[in-house]
């Protein structure tokens, strides 16, 4: 081992082994424990972060799951996932998992190596400098003896030959999968099943290429020892576990997970967290007040803690039909939570001569937050039946399969509007009550946002928006059957509209509301004829204007001019005359 550190990631959900590893691993003056995190979505937070800086962070030291295989399958997705957006950083299992088709599909997907739990300290520390230079370690104590793993090669040509390979294999078991849950659709026309059993088989081909020809002898050993029909391969979509057999039905693992569809749309939330998140839009949000590396903290908290709820609510066994009946509830939960380890449930401010806690403040009137912002938060439901039952999405007049890109796609933009809008639910109550104290300002405040008169202005903003919502541009909302999200782009926080149909809310409103939908529906009936109106009084304007009094002026203009044309050729012709001797 060099000089230099090894700076370790610790990932476990079990408290208690975190600790003592991390307590173990301390003790090594050349080992460094960067970070220890109980959940996949901490994780990815922390490698998000790191990812400008390479030597952050050297090797990932992770559990595998727990017992059951949801959290096995998640745990070999989280693989996946790191595979995927850092090939080159080396993952080490210190797992209790000991299936050999999971610990065999963790291998596939990348896994440099496996020690079982309550290995001996020493030897867990040998095999972290072995996998943390380049090397390969895995022990499985199964029945069968084993061979033997030889490492990747080590030469920068060999290594790239075997990473490209590793891409190709990893990029045919996705689309291997995707084919499989299709062929699995029931009441698929036979020739669409005729196509994709096409597709199926010239994958296998393709994969069997890639694993007999393309790898090295000591490979092709190793495959040939494990056995092409008992070694599973893992797919990023769907997480399913597809055997090689290509007949035979995937009932070695559930086809479809959860909790692994989760961990894949919250991983791209984080990536998404990295762009600006300055807000692009003519809208004024509430998380506009907070510096940017704030503002990304509570967005990620936000996250983190609805991962845990999701858990919870899978750990309850609660029902698709239960589900609605609890939206409002989850989504207090979140923001009262959030709104808690946000600002600390200890943290106080000095107002005149009284310490004031501040979480006791902002949770003092939740119902203004439940009913102007977190109610009013569209597709919901529809997200968290997404997530916990991996359900269809019927979403902007279109349905999507539930394994599908296209609806990954439309869950993330509810997630992320989900986010946004419950971080302005977390900052409304401060602005209302605390906006103008000092220590919050220095903690959480942008600089261009700190002086009485910004702040001011700032909160008049606000409220002419919500005053404009409630009376204007909801109204217009629903009479035009769509709703506005915020999403994470490229360059910030970005506003899209999507199709929904809201008649019920239509025949709800009254007021000024309903008043605001009438004058639009006038316009709409009047707007067509009074065009054509004005298009008519335009081109008899412009007729005039050109064929009559254009033309006037045009002819009373040549006269005048041939008028002076004449005067000054006559002047000419008798100065001419005059100066002629006589």
């Amino acid at each position: 081992m060099s000089d230099r550190p090894l700076k370790l990631l610790l990932i476990d959900q079990d408290p208690i082994f975190r600790l003592g590893l991390r307590v173990a691993l301390e003790e090594m003056p050349n080992l460094q424990v960067v970070a220890e995190v109980e959940t996949d979505t901490a994780a990815l937070q922390i490698l998000a972060e790191a990812n400008q800086d390479p030597n952050l962070i050297n090797l990932v030291v992770l559990e595998l799951g727990g017992r059951s295989i949801d959290s096995q399958l998640q745990g070999l997705q989280l693989c996946r996932l790191l595979k995927t957006s850092y090939p080159n950083l080396p993952i080490l299992l210190v797992s209790s998992v000991q299936n050999p088709e999971i610990l065999a599909a963790a291998r596939v997907a990348g896994v440099n190596g496996y020690i079982p739990k309550g290995t001996p300290v020493s030897q867990l520390i040998a095999v972290i400098a072995e996998v943390a230079t380049g090397g390969f370690h895995w022990i499985v104590n199964t029945n069968p003896p084993q061979v033997p793993i030889s490492p990747p090669p080590q030469m920068p040509l060999f290594r790239l030959w075997h990473n490209l390979r590793l891409s190709g294999i990893n990029y045919i078991n996705d689309s291997l999968t995707k084919v499989t849950v299709q062929l699995q659709t029931p009441g698929l026309p036979i020739l669409d099943k005729a196509v994709l059993a096409g597709q199926r088989r010239e994958l296998l081909a393709a994969r069997w290429l890639l694993n007999n020809l393309l790898s090295s002898p000591q490979q092709r050993q190793q495959q040939q020892f494990t056995s092409v029909e008992q070694l599973p391969v893992i797919s990023a979509p769907s997480n399913a576990i597809v055997p090689i057999d290509a007949e035979q039905q995937l009932t070695l693992l559930p086809e479809i997970n959860p909790s692994v569809l989760q961990l894949d749309l919250f991983s791209s939330c984080i990536n998404k967290l990295q762009f600006p998140l300055e807000n692009v839009t003519d809208v004024p949000l509430e998380i506009d007040i907070l510096r940017e590396v704030k503002k990304r903290d509570l967005l990620y908290l936000i996250l983190q803690k609805l991962a845990k709820q999701l858990d919870d609510l899978r750990a309850s066994e609660m029902t698709i039909e239960q589900l609605e009946g609890f939206k409002n509830t989850i989504l207090f939960d979140l923001w009262q939570s959030t709104v808690t380890d946000f600002f600390g449930k200890f943290s106080q401010v000095q107002i005149g001569r009284q310490n004031i806690e501040i979480v006791n403040v902002l949770l003092q009137n939740p119902r203004v937050i439940q009913t102007e912002i977190l109610n009013k938060i569209p597709f919901v439901l529809e997200l968290l039946s997404y997530l916990l039952f991996q359900t269809d999405l019927d979403i902007d007049n279109n349905a999507y399969l539930a394994n599908s890109y296209d609806a990954k796609s439309q869950a993330l933009m509810i997630l992320e509007n989900l986010m946004i809008q419950v971080g302005n639910g977390v900052l409304q109550p401060l602005l209302n009550y605390l906006a103008d104290v000092e220590k919050i300002k220095k903690n959480f405040y942008t600089r261009k946002l700190i002086s009485t008169r910004e702040i001011e202005r700032f909160r008049n903003n606000l409220s002419w928006k919500y005053r404009l919502n409630n009376y204007v541009n909801e109204a217009k909302a629903i009479f035009e059957s769509r709703y506005e999200l915020f999403v994470l782009a490229p360059r910030g926080i970005a506003k899209i509209s999507i199709y929904a149909p809201r008649n019920e809310e239509l025949a709800k409103l009254s007021g000024v509301p309903l008043f605001v939908t009438l004058v639009l529906e006038f316009w709409d009936a009047i707007a067509p004829r009074l065009q054509s109106l004005l298009s008519f009084l335009g081109s008899g304007i412009v007729f005039v204007l050109t064929q009559v009094i254009g033309r006037g002026l045009g002819l009373i203009g040549r006269g005048i001019l041939q008028g002076i044309g004449s005067v000054s050729f006559q002047d000419k012709n008798f100065k001419r005359n005059s100066e002629r001797p006589k």
